[in-house]
């Protein structure tokens, strides 16, 4: 009886840590700066809608589309590349039946564009989104060999990361294993696979410290140095679960800034060219 308590304890424990997981990383995609706007309005009486994209890949443009059913809806695009001496390009949308569309000119990996969209009926005008200026970063296509390891494993060193804590939690023992493993999958899917994420999309392997502020390799710095010492400390003393805590509470901590706050920016001031 005793032994199968014991199995049931393990099962939950897991089940707990899978939707504690599941949980952040929906968290994270939510509330991650890339993420797509999408509003339904009530323009003067005409209903509008839209999905604005903050993301897109360097191979093609932009697209720009409004659905408003109401011809005598026009609408104009507003934009300029993001901290550049640009000025601003106002560009009128094009009716296709009951879509306004338009684009916005692709750019190099990393680079970013700010934009919103004027709307006009009448004599009535409003922007959009309601929350006014969107930033809208270009990224190379990563493939998929690559791109799907990396989320995987860093799926799975969040989820060890999770079960160690509630492991440390319940038990001061038998923690190395789970330490050592929550190490090794953030070293595969965070700094071994992240850099080559990075490099296909923003053409450069690090742009954290000291090469830069992006948060992304940042947070993951962070948290390998938590665990390295968490790994230390636990072989040199199995029963103090402190520094194990601790390194789960700083991955906690640091995989609540959402992805991709800060990360790779083109510094338009080292090119020459302009906007098309």
């Amino acid at each position: 009886m005793k032994i199968k308590m014991t199995w049931w304890k393990q099962i939950g424990l897991w089940i707990a840590a899978l939707i504690l997981t599941i949980a952040s990383f929906i968290f994270q995609r939510v509330t991650g700066p890339t993420q797509p706007v999408a509003e339904k309005i009530d323009f003067n009486g005409s209903p509008v809608s839209f999905e604005f994209e903050r993301s897109h890949i360097t191979d093609s443009d932009q697209p720009i589309q409004i659905w408003a059913p109401d011809t005598s809806i026009t609408g104009t695009l507003i934009y300029r590349r993001h901290r550049s001496f640009d000025e601003w390009t106002a560009e009128p949308l094009q009716r296709f039946g009951e879509v306004l569309a338009s684009s916005l000119p692709k750019q190099p990996a990393a680079g970013k564009i700010a934009y919103w969209v004027e709307l006009q009926k009448g004599k009535e005008q409003r922007i959009v989104p309601t929350g006014g200026t969107l930033i809208t970063r270009f990224r190379g296509a990563v493939p998929n060999a690559i791109l799907i390891p990396h989320i995987l494993f860093v799926f799975l060193f969040f989820l060890l990361a999770i079960r160690t804590g509630l492991e440390a939690l319940s038990s001061a023992e038998h923690l190395f294993p789970y330490v050592l493993w929550t190490l090794v999958f953030l070293v595969i899917g965070g700094m071994i696979m992240g850099p080559i994420v990075q490099k296909f999309a923003f053409d450069a392997y690090w742009t954290g410290f000291p090469m830069g502020t992006d948060l992304t390799d940042n947070k993951t710095l962070v948290a390998l140095i938590a665990w390295i010492i968490a790994l230390v400390m636990i072989q040199r003393q199995p029963r103090h679960r402190g520094w194990v805590l601790a390194a789960v509470l700083i991955t906690l901590v640091v995989f609540l800034i959402p992805h991709s706050l800060l990360g790779s920016e083109l510094d338009y001031s080292q090119l020459s060219e302009t906007l098309p």
